[in-house]
């Protein structure tokens, strides 16, 4: 077995058994945590698979000189240097679309979740409490959801909204009018002011970018009407928590509901005591179904290489460079 494959994060299955049946794997899911020993596991390592946690820097990289392939079992790539492991002629294998379905459920689940208070009604029955009047709601029928980013994920979301008679309005600079997403999904592509204006429910699926990030800001949220709901399940850095909990506490928006965070895992936050806000810890693409399917995708294409194939998800090339 003369190909070493190194795992930095929690990423287990059978197709990672069918890897280590083939091949050397290392595998330790607390890796990520620690530079030094990652740099040195660096060294022999040919194949390197990571979830969102490890920081896969130029230096990093330049620490692996017989790394052929990096596996980001995910979608985001704002924890990858895609630059520099290309001009070191490395493959960047991703899994874009497998858990797409998981992380749109959520969003759904978040929606209702905040239309129907549905957490602090627990709660309150849970401490002995049934005063009903206390958790009115709002139906999703008929209202208005803005998509910020209409790609895989924000495309599944406006689908199944659609389902439940939501009208959707959608924000995003690299589609068109009329682009398969956008017709499909029966979207109005919009400006972002015109959307926060216009929705009821925003709900966020922007990848990190230097033009994204704190993209959602205090003034932002101000457009928004103040019975709307905003939510957050692409990457943290995109929200300016301290503007939102602003917003929040000066009613200029009903609540929000975000499974990512600025800093992970956050520190102490105004947000975590608004009985308006609902607060989960990175989950969205946690489904069994949606984590076999990124784990045998990436698996697969790290196998492919490997072998002197082609990766299936590439975000670069799909052989290795200069590589032997």
């Amino acid at each position: 077995m003369p190909a070493k494959i190194l795992i930095s994060e929690s990423i287990i299955g059978s197709p990672v058994d069918a890897l280590a049946a083939e091949f050397r794997v290392v595998a330790d899911p607390e890796l990520w945590k620690a530079p030094e020993k990652l740099r040195a596991q660096l060294a022999e390592t040919e194949a390197w698979i990571v979830r969102n946690q490890t920081r896969v820097t130029a230096e990093m990289i330049a620490a692996a000189p017989g790394l052929r392939v990096i596996g980001r079992a995910g979608v985001g790539l704002d924890n990858v240097e895609v630059a520099a492991a290309s001009a070191a002629g490395i493959v960047v294998a991703w899994t874009p679309d497998q858990n797409s379905i998981s992380v749109a459920e959520l969003a759904l689940g978040m929606m209702l979740a905040l239309a129907r208070k549905i957490p602090s009604a627990d709660r309150h029955v849970k401490e002995t409490g049934w005063q009903r009047n206390r958790f009115f709601g709002v139906e999703l029928f008929g209202k208005t959801l803005g998509v910020i980013g209409m790609g895989r994920i924000g495309f599944l979301t406006a689908m199944r909204a659609r389902a439940l008679g939501m009208n959707v309005l959608a924000f995003d600079k690299y589609v068109s009018p009329d682009s398969a997403q956008v017709t499909e999904a029966r979207a109005q592509l919009v400006g972002l002011d015109e959307l926060l204006a216009r929705s009821d429910f925003v709900s966020c699926h922007a990848p990190l970018t230097k033009e994204t990030r704190h993209l959602f800001n205090y003034e932002r949220f101000a457009m928004m009407k103040a019975s709307a709901y905003f939510l957050n399940l692409a990457r943290g850095e995109v929200v300016d928590e301290i503007g939102l909990a602003r917003a929040l506490s000066e009613g200029r928006i009903a609540g929000a509901a975000l499974d990512v965070r600025e800093q992970e895992p956050p520190g102490p936050s105004p947000l975590s005591a608004m009985e308006n806000v609902i607060l989960t810890p990175h989950i969205a693409a946690f489904t069994n179904e949606g984590q076999a399917r990124v784990t045998a995708a990436i698996c697969g294409d790290i196998a492919a290489v490997l072998r002197g194939g082609e990766a299936r998800n590439f975000v670069n090339f799909p052989r290795p460079r200069n590589r032997t």
